[in-house]
């Protein structure tokens, strides 16, 4: 991959867009992970204004550190970044006290992780609105396009999406490039919704280089069948997550209703 140009290529991509809309610049969540490092830093190359939004709900003391260091950078390196901090945590333990928590502790926990970034989109969209910005994605191409490992109307609620279609391992490649700290770059990914340090690995059963193996072997039209041992356990696993999140990959259904009827 040629970094250099591919980094450009999205600055001013991101600069035509914001232009083009009328906007001030860019409101972003920073999580202390990979991508929301690569995509606030590419925001903040534009010379637009960049505003990073910290957004805790009993968030793992790794992720906060990680997050503050970056932002600390990023506001020394230039001049248009701002950043906030949204303690998050009081409004979701007081959403939790007005919903049913009954059912399987596995699908209650999944929902109320869920809940944490719809919490996060609706906070970014917010100041959005008051400052006139755009609410900037930081999914990948293999989360957004490969496992849909997002939340729907969460973190996959945006207005425009800068690294979708880059790899993980392109995004590393552009992190270093960039400088991010190497404490964000040696992290393990994780969508830190539960409160804790596990990595998205853990909950895949996969790491990002054998996901993008797999979603390469989909493309050229490869099966399970084609392969033994762990490889067709990665196989089947991408297989598993991309066909039950497709939902999030494709447009909302319409009922279409035919001239006939009306």
């Amino acid at each position: 991959m040629q970094t250099e140009k591919v980094v450009n290529h999205i600055v001013n991509w991101l600069k035509e867009y914001a232009t083009n809309a009328k906007v001030n610049g860019f409101v972003i969540g920073i999580s202390g992970g990979i991508d929301s490092a690569v995509t606030s830093t590419l925001c903040a190359k534009t010379g637009l204004d960049l505003l990073c939004l910290e957004m805790p709900i009993h968030q793992a003391a790794s992720h906060v550190t990680r997050a503050q260091e970056h932002i600390t950078n990023l506001k020394k390196r230039f001049p248009n970044v701002s950043d906030s901090r949204v303690d998050l945590t009081p409004v979701f333990e007081e959403f939790k006290t007005e919903v049913s928590l009954e059912g399987k502790q596995t699908t209650v926990d999944m929902a109320l992780a869920n809940t944490r970034a719809r919490l996060r989109m609706t906070t970014l969209y917010y100041h959005a609105g008051l400052k006139g910005l755009l609410v900037a994605g930081t999914g990948n191409k293999v989360e957004d396009f490969g496992v849909g490992f997002y939340t729907k109307y969460g973190d996959g609620g945006v207005d425009l999406s800068p690294i979708a279609d880059l790899l993980k391992s392109e995004v590393y490649e552009i992190g270093q490039n960039l400088e991010v700290p190497d404490s964000i770059m040696k992290a393990a990914p994780s969508d830190g919704l539960f409160g804790d340090a596990r990595s998205d690995e853990d909950q895949i059963g996969a790491s990002y280089p054998e996901l993008e193996w797999a979603m390469q072997m989909k493309d050229e039209g490869k099966s399970a069948d084609d392969f033994k041992g762990r490889k067709r356990e990665v196989f089947e696993i991408f297989m598993r997550y991309n066909s039950s999140n497709k939902h999030k990959m494709i447009p909302i259904p319409i009922c279409e209703i035919p001239n006939k009827l009306k």
